[in-house]
């Protein structure tokens, strides 16, 4: 039950409150407009649907303050760093900050849902209260405002049938423009933002998550056309309208039932989006000037399997392992920036990403680096490139554990390259203040030619183990979950080989997948007591399943043993 806690226990208790105040937020407005005699004629003409709409309007504003939040970068990276505020059971959380993003954007889909459609109720029943005949309640209140020294409470002036009354609502009225402005516009992004079409093409989703600048501006001036309307405080001193409605066609003509006077509520939106706003303003602005500072590609290398590698520098630029920047070439697109993960090391004098070719920007970028060319490029005609970060992820609490165990999926090894070559250096020069003591290093990867590249590192840190007569402190595992027959018999003939025939380690490549239940048991069987860290940079899948593991595999003692699972987000 504790690893429970602590692997998701404090997400569930974040997910808990947030949704308890959206369901306190709804239920405290839908109440407000519901019961108090401020909005009793208001709700004559609209009924139910006046609560219905107002109630989501205000989780709206709550959950639009907080969807900016987690996107904040460098603020993120600023408390992660600050460890004074910032525990590691904190730090895990602000790792899940993509995840909490999306389930805000979601929630903001619903609530939008929901208002828009208490709203066409409310137009239509507005509409149909200017055209119908005297005699009702419903026609004297829409009927008031017609008159010198009187003011509305129904927003609609026209006398125009429905369905063009309503329409004309929708593109006349500032409330109607808006509203369907950005309700376009989050249409669009929640739909360009499925796993489809960021991975396919991410082009469509990244300049559609822009029309975020048209939602906010629409949202913070939706309300100022205030069509909601309620009676006033001094009418509601004079004019009791639980009593006064029966007699409606005798208001003004006795002093117990003066004509009721109306206003509009002022906008409340700007009051809950202001703050992060700004936030998220500084924070571009921080990331701009970033993105204006010089960096110089040194020096690159083209991989087997279509990957290169950029060595660059920076002036000012200090990372720790498995962090992540954001590259933008211009020569290849002016406006897209991209993360990818660091694999250099802290130790060394240059920061490095591996980048695979995968799609139209990478296309780009490997023809602008010369690496489509047969003959040498010189320096000075490499492209600009500009970077922004570098970003914390939970790969940097690796050093926080004694033991831990790494697991990447094709491309996600590169965080851990990164984390394997900081070990490295430290082995190379002084390991005695490391608190990392063993390291289970698992790489699943479907094709024999994207273990080219990583196979020097991990026969260098090898090496380096083996010559400080400590090869125990890491254990890795290649496993290849794709081959064909040819290859299997070629395996077959030189599997007894002092060295693997594929990476060239005296480790040999596993094939298939890593049977998990029996890797947590083994390694919950050699650390009793310990809390191991479990760092994964791969799919949902797999995620959800060492999670799993993580959780079935930890001890109920606090004194057993505990593994505690961090997955890459970014």
């Amino acid at each position: 039950m504790g690893n429970w806690v602590e692997n998701e226990g404090l997400s569930i208790f974040v997910v808990l409150v947030w949704l308890g105040l959206n369901v306190f937020l709804f239920w405290w407005y839908y109440l407000v407009y519901d019961v108090p005699p401020k909005f009793f004629y208001t709700r004559v003409l609209l009924g139910r649907a006046l609560a219905l709409a107002r109630a989501p309007a205000a989780c709206l504003n709550f959950n639009c303050m907080l969807i900016l939040l987690p996107v904040c970068r460098n603020l993120l990276s600023f408390l992660r760093g600050s460890s004074a505020c910032c525990s590691t059971r904190v730090r895990r959380q602000l790792d899940r900050n993509l995840t909490f993003h999306k389930m805000v954007a979601w929630m903001i889909a619903l609530h939008t849902a929901i208002h828009t459609i208490a709203h066409l109720f409310n137009v239509e029943w507005s509409v149909q209260a200017r055209v119908e005949e005297k005699g009702t309640l419903a026609a004297a209140l829409s009927g008031l405002g017609d008159k010198p020294k009187e003011s509305y409470v129904n927003f609609f002036r026209q006398t125009i049938p429905n369905p063009v009354g309503g329409l004309y609502v929708a593109f006349t009225y500032l409330a109607g423009i808006t509203g369907v402005v950005i309700t376009l516009a989050l249409i669009l992004i929640i739909t360009s933002s499925t796993k489809t079409i960021r991975r396919s093409y991410f082009e469509v989703f990244w300049y559609t998550h822009h029309l975020f600048v048209i939602f906010f501006i629409g949202l913070v001036i939706h309300g100022a056309g205030r069509i909601v309307r309620g009676q006033t405080a001094e009418s509601l001193a004079e004019h009791n309208p639980e009593i006064c409605y029966k007699n409606f066609s005798h208001w003004g003509k006795t002093e117990a039932c003066p004509i009721p006077q109306f206003a509009g509520n002022p906008p409340m939106t700007w009051k809950w989006v202001v703050g992060p706003m700004f936030l998220y303003l500084c924070e571009r602005l921080v990331r701009f000037w970033r993105s204006q500072q010089k960096v110089v590609i040194t020096k690159v290398v083209i991989h087997p399997f279509k990957t290169i590698e950029l060595q660059m520098m920076k002036k000012g630029f200090k990372m720790e392992v498995g962090q992540y920047i954001f590259v933008q070439c211009p020569a290849v697109s002016k406006l897209e920036w991209h993360p990818f993960t660091l694999t250099s090391a802290p130790e060394e004098d240059y920061f490095s990403i591996h980048v695979r070719i995968v799609g139209d920007w990478t296309e780009g970028l490997f023809n602008a680096c010369g690496c489509d060319k047969q003959e040498f490029q010189e320096a000075w005609k490499l492209p600009k490139i500009a970077v922004d970060g570098p970003f914390g992820t939970a790969s940097e609490d690796v050093f926080s554990y004694e033991t831990v165990m790494l697991v990447g999926a094709g491309i996600g090894v590169t965080p851990f390259a990164s984390v394997l070559k900081s070990v490295w250096y430290k082995y190379c020069h002084d390991a005695t203040n490391l608190k990392l003591k063993k390291i289970y290093f698992y790489w699943l990867c479907r094709d024999t030619h994207a273990f080219e590249w990583f196979a020097d590192l991990l026969q260098s840190l090898e090496a380096q183990m083996q010559e400080r007569n400590n090869a125990e402190f890491l254990s890795y595992n290649i496993y290849l979950t794709g081959w064909d027959e040819t290859q299997a018999t070629h395996f077959v003939v030189h599997h007894e080989e002092e060295k693997d025939v594929i990476t060239g380690l005296k480790q040999k490549t596993l094939y298939g997948r890593p049977n998990w239940e029996n890797e947590f048991k083994t390694i919950a069987g050699k650390h009793p007591g310990s809390r191991i860290g479990v760092f994964l940079c791969g799919p949902e899948g797999l995620a959800d399943t060492l999670n799993k593991q993580s959780i079935s595999n930890s001890e109920a003692d606090p004194r057993g043993v505990h593994f505690i699972f961090n997955k890459e987000n970014f």
